[in-house]
């Protein structure tokens, strides 16, 4: 495990079967039971119909970029990785999730496109934590 000189993120109740997931490799969403749809970020209450009825599933791990931003400056460890892209990515399971984006040229952002398809990776920051970002997949 390589140094991860960023914040490190502390699950509590609500998002520990996210962490627990992505430990394993897994992308693991709430979804509501009352009215099926999928929500992200966790939280107690459904954000589509206000039911308290949320399940956890597992998701594929896949979707497409909505949109992005190229981020030139930033602080702490993220400074040391200037330029870098971030990205809404459009799950398959519905909703959006905002991510680092990996396998894109920063510095070519013409060649970045909306609506090309992206997977889910993790890396494993600590020993309790491992942390998500996508990119993009080839012929996507």
């Amino acid at each position: 495990m390589a140094e991860y000189n960023k914040p490190i993120p502390q699950p509590d109740p609500r998002s520990q079967p996210f962490w627990d997931g992505a430990k394993e490799g897994k992308l693991m969403l709430p979804r509501c039971t009352t009215c099926n749809r999928v929500h992200w970020y966790p939280r107690l209450i459904c954000p589509f119909c206000h039911s308290r009825d949320i399940e956890w599933i597992q998701g594929s791990g896949e979707g497409r970029i909505h949109t992005f931003a190229v981020q030139h400056r930033a602080f702490g460890g993220w400074a040391d990785e200037t330029p870098f892209v971030t990205a809404y990515i459009d799950l398959n399971e519905g909703d959006r999730m905002m991510t680092v984006l990996r396998g894109v040229d920063p510095n070519k952002p013409e060649t970045i496109k909306c609506g090309a398809k992206v997977r889910i990776e993790f890396e494993k920051v600590s020993d309790d934590v491992s942390i998500s970002f996508w990119r993009v997949v080839e012929g996507g």
